[in-house]
């Protein structure tokens, strides 16, 4: 994977809203390529840029959390996303609620 396909990935993650979150398959929809959902995966886990790249908003297709978050793990994410107003039960989070509703970039 080249860096440019990560550079892509970043680019659409710094998109998404505060207070929203985006599923892997949807940043990777958005950054050009459907099938790149684990590519998104690991693109985040090597984030260079916590603060200005907000990984902590991709969730899964079902809104769970991940339990690999790079940064401090699921209970960072969760904290994370509960400070901008996301409500988070069980580790999962309502994506009819706060599921950013861009599909084309």
């Amino acid at each position: 994977m080249s860096q440019n396909s990560y550079e892509k990935i970043y680019e659409v993650v710094k998109q998404i809203p505060r207070g929203q979150v985006a599923t892997y398959g949807q940043v990777a929809a958005l950054a050009g390529n459907n099938r790149w959902a684990r590519v998104v995966g690991y693109a985040l886990h090597v984030n260079p840029d916590p603060e200005g790249i907000p990984c902590y908003r991709v969730v899964n297709k079902e809104g769970r959390l991940s339990d690999a978050f790079a940064f401090g793990g699921v209970n960072r994410q969760k904290l994370l996303l509960e400070a901008e107003g996301v409500r988070v039960v069980d580790n999962h989070v309502d994506m009819e609620r706060y599921q950013w509703k861009k599909m084309t970039f």
